[in-house]
Order: structure tokens, then sequence, then C-alpha cells
């Protein structure tokens, strides 16, 4: 006999008032969502092979257990298939890892998105959208997972927004920032084998994010010169003062010609990190760094980030177009890791 679900249960008559009920109880982002009926829970946690109390998660600093039903209860609520369920389930075990640091990102006037890149074999049997239209509309997979999640910490970890989420402005990856890294056509290291998975493995990556930026270039036949016009874009980007983490997403043209002069990620991001730091002079005289201006300001140099390491490049977009993006990451040096976990099934 399967294991009774623990959550309360309301009456009401049909579908639409459902959804209605649904709104007043506050368990929406703005849109309609899907009632989670019983049957619909059920086929989440039987998908995933989880028992209802497990727990998926602890978060500290609101000393809340995210178990697998109410995991399940809010991929529901989003629109997941059942098969989404494990990619939910992974994420959500990202973001309740300490090294996400979940108070941050989930309560900053910063306003930080969470981004989701799929990687493995799960993100092509799911028609995760690693191509065409990147951050857009038009896949449920993607924008029902990153949904799922966002109702999770809403409606679990009660970071809501003018209450605990207290985001001066957002953005509107706050309500589904998920894409897939297209691992079929490039000619790089997929994500997850730099960061110590298998190929063969699916995970999925989470990181605190501002919004994407994209940059354009047309004018360049050489890796070189498309990353110079980044590098420049970045460093006058986000807060420039040391941020955790930087994700650069290159699309089709630009991927192609950076590899076609035989670049790996490796040496994009080392070629990013050296050409993204400020001097002191330049963060002094835009109100950035506190302080007088002194002698040798305009020598002395500050890096975006940490390490090359910090800056994750993943291969993804539209293959035609000279468009690519970076997307900063959220507040300031280590204060949010981002995070990969296995997607278990």
């Amino acid at each position: 006999m399967p294991a009774a679900l623990t959550s309360k249960r309301y009456q009401v008559e049909g579908p639409a008032d459902a959804i209605e009920f649904c709104f007043a109880q506050g368990w929406s982002d703005g849109l309609p969502v899907v009632p989670p009926t019983e049957d619909k829970v059920r086929a989440l946690l039987e998908a995933a092979r989880l028992a209802p109390t497990q727990e998926i998660g602890f978060v500290a600093h609101r000393a809340v257990s995210i178990t697998a039903e109410k995991v399940a209860i809010n991929a529901v609520l989003a629109g997941c298939r059942p098969e989404y369920m494990p990619i939910v389930v992974a994420a959500v075990e990202g973001i309740a890892d300490p090294r996400w640091s979940y108070h941050g990102p989930g309560t900053s006037t910063a306003g930080a998105g969470v981004l989701m890149i799929v990687n493995g074999p799960i993100a092509r049997e799911l028609d995760v959208n690693a191509g065409d239209n990147l951050f857009g509309p038009g896949w449920r997979a993607n924008l029902t997972l990153g949904r799922a999640v966002r109702l999770v910490m809403r409606n679990v970890c009660g970071s809501r927004p003018g209450t605990l989420d207290r985001g001066t402005l957002g953005h509107p990856g706050k309500l589904s920032y998920v894409i897939a890294e297209n691992e079929a056509d490039s000619p790089w290291t997929p994500l997850h084998v730099e960061r110590g998975f298998r190929a063969e493995q699916s995970t999925v990556t989470v990181m605190a994010a501002e919004a994407p930026r994209q940059f354009y270039n047309q004018l360049s036949n050489t890796a070189e010169g498309v990353l110079t016009t980044l590098a420049d874009d970045m460093r006058i980007s986000g807060n420039v003062m040391g941020q955790p983490h930087y994700c650069v997403v290159l699309a089709g043209e630009h991927m192609r010609t950076i590899a076609g002069d035989g670049w790996d990620k490796k040496r994009i991001r080392q070629f990013l990190w050296e050409h993204t730091q400020n001097s002191h002079a330049h963060l002094k005289r835009t109100q950035r760094m506190s302080g007088a201006l002194q002698p040798g300001d305009d020598a002395r140099l500050r890096p975006l980030l940490v390490s090359p390491d910090d800056i994750l490049v993943v291969a993804a977009g539209g293959r035609a177009g000279a468009f690519s993006c970076y997307i900063p990451g959220w507040s300031s040096v280590r204060s949010s890791q981002a995070v990969t976990k296995e997607v278990k099934r």
C-alpha cells in the first residue's frame, strides 16, 4: 500500500474553481496553476521513486525541511509532467545545498533568479531547449521546470515577493530560467563533465543569477575578436566588484568561430578573466569602490572574478545570428556558489 500523503485536502466544485482557489491561497506565481490532485502528486513521486516523507533538502536559515511530497505538489502546480520530477528534485537539492546559500539569493534586494542548466541524456530525452529562442517561451520542459523550483521557494521556503523575497527590481528569470547545453553541436567538453561528472550522467547546475545580457559581434572571424567584444561588455557589467560566477552562453555562430580557431573552454575562461579587469581608478571614478584616488590606481587592477574557473562556459542558443550572452552571478565573492547535482532516475 502506498504511503499516505500528509498535506491538507480541500474540496472545490470544479477545475476552474480549483484554479481560483489556488490564487486565493497565494500558491500561484501570478499565472494559472494546475490543481494538485492526489493522483497527479503520486504520479510525480512514483516517477522519481520517492516516498512522500523523504527529505529532499533542508534550508537552515529557514529551518525548513523540503519533502518529496511538497516538491511534487509544486511541480504539479507548475505544470510538470511526471518524468520532469527527477530534474526538479535535483534542482531543489542544489538550492538547499549550503554552498548555494539559500538565504541570500532567496531574500536579497538584488533579486536573483535561479539559473538552471541541464546536461546529459535527460535534456535530450525531455526536449529541454538548448537552441533557438533559448531563454524564451515555447518549451514546456524549460518553463515548467524553473517554475516548479520557484514555487517550492515561494510555497515551502516562504520566499514571497514583498515579504521574505525583497527584490528591488527582480527580473523575468525569477519565473523560470532554464536552459540545456547544446552538447550535440558543441565542440567542447560539456559543463557537467568539467564539473566532475561523467558524460552519460544527467545533471542540473543551479546558479543564483541576474538577467542575461546579450552582445553582438558580426565583424570578427576570430576567437579573440568575438571574445574581446564580450570582455569589454562584461567588464562594466553587474556590480564589477568580484561576483561569485559569470555564465557565458555562446550560440552557434560565435561557437563555430571560436572553436574554429582551436580555442577550448579553458582558454576562453582565461582570456575573459584577463580582459575583464578594471583599474582601481575606474572603479573609484564610477563610485563602485570607496576611497580617494591614489597614485598608481590607474595601473592597479581588480578582477571581475576570483578565478577563471568561476566562469561557466555553455554552448547553447540558435545556430544563426551573431549573438551570444553572459549572465552575472548574484552578489559578492563566494556568497553563493553554483552547484551541480546528479539527476537520479
